[in-house]
């Protein structure tokens, strides 16, 4: 089992070579009851855990030197792709909202596998805070190739009449102001070659009931991708974008009721959640040299889920 986890503690079913059973080979497609009251959610309060890391994948150096700005990289999407980042070679700039527990984790494991890590905290809402990420990592690292904007909020509402101005504007400053800001703020110390990577949403291209704002705002980060990918294609500056489907991350039961727990990803043609780790190696290839001619595309990792 990855990350040193115990599947028998939590009593659950799991998916092995023959099917399904109650032993666990790999991945777990049942998860216990819980809900945790606070946005975006903290992993290590999660059971079980994400897993996030695969300890047969064994870098080659693809991000050798390379310095990446990741969003949300204290844990779930974020910490796998620090992990997967960690060991091509890449310098970590690790940006999270308050999860310091998390953070501190994070920055602990990438530094075992050699990592070079600087972790930064604050409220990505704020443009303020896109400038001090960018000047605290010129004054680390000198430079910066690889930017991952992936951090983001969701909040379930029954119907459009419950979605609250309040929170209308949370969601679109945590998920799209931000990305504009951050990227903004990046660009002008970008050099040919460099990468940009934005976490979009399954939402986009299959809706969903009750995460209307929320699938808005992911929607705009997939124009947002195009666009700038074909304003920056001729300074070779490329622009991708991840969509994942449903993932065991802490914004799960951050955002939705302990009940829905232990069916979630149950709809997916493999029937189960995705893991952190299954979705990071993308990552890796969109911030690698091996995606030189790969800009404005938009990859689902989804079990199976969107058929499009």
């Amino acid at each position: 089992m990855f990350n040193n986890q115990n599947p028998d503690d939590y009593g659950l079913k799991y998916v092995n070579q023959e099917g399904i059973g109650t032993k666990c080979f790999q991945f777990p497609v049942e998860f216990p009851p819980q809900h945790q009251s606070s946005q975006p959610g903290m992993e290590y309060l999660m059971q079980p855990l994400p897993i996030f890391d695969n300890p047969s994948y064994v870098g080659s150096g693809k991000l050798k030197d390379k310095v990446a700005i990741i969003t949300g990289g204290d844990s779930g999407i974020g910490r796998a792709v620090a992990v997967y980042f960690a060991k091509e070679g890449a310098k970590l700039v690790l940006v999270y909202y308050d999860e310091k527990k998390d953070a501190e984790y994070t920055k602990q494991y990438v530094e075992n596998l050699g990592a070079e890590v600087l972790l930064l905290a604050g409220d990505l809402k704020k443009k303020e805070f896109s400038q001090e990420i960018v000047e605290k990592t010129l004054s680390q690292f000198g430079h910066i190739d690889i930017l991952v904007n992936n951090a983001g909020v969701q909040y379930p509402q029954k119907s459009l009449l419950n979605i609250s101005n309040e929170q209308f504007d949370d969601t679109m400053k945590s998920n799209i102001y931000s990305i504009f800001y951050l990227t903004k703020a990046v660009l002008p110390h970008l050099k040919g070659g460099a990468s940009i990577i934005n976490t979009t949403s399954i939402t986009t291209f299959k809706g969903e009931r009750e995460l209307i704002d929320y699938t808005g705002s992911k929607g705009a980060i997939v124009g947002f991708t195009r666009s700038l990918a074909t304003n920056l294609a001729l300074q070779n500056i490329r622009v991708n974008a991840v969509s994942p489907g449903v993932f065991w991350t802490p914004l799960q039961p951050a955002s939705f009721p302990a009940e829905k727990m232990p069916t979630l990803g149950s709809d997916s043609d493999m029937r189960r959640a995705g893991q952190p780790y299954e979705i990071a190696p993308i990552y890796v290839y969109l911030a690698s040299d091996d995606s030189t001619y790969t800009t404005g595309q938009v990859f689902h990792i989804n079990g199976g889920e969107y058929k499009g």
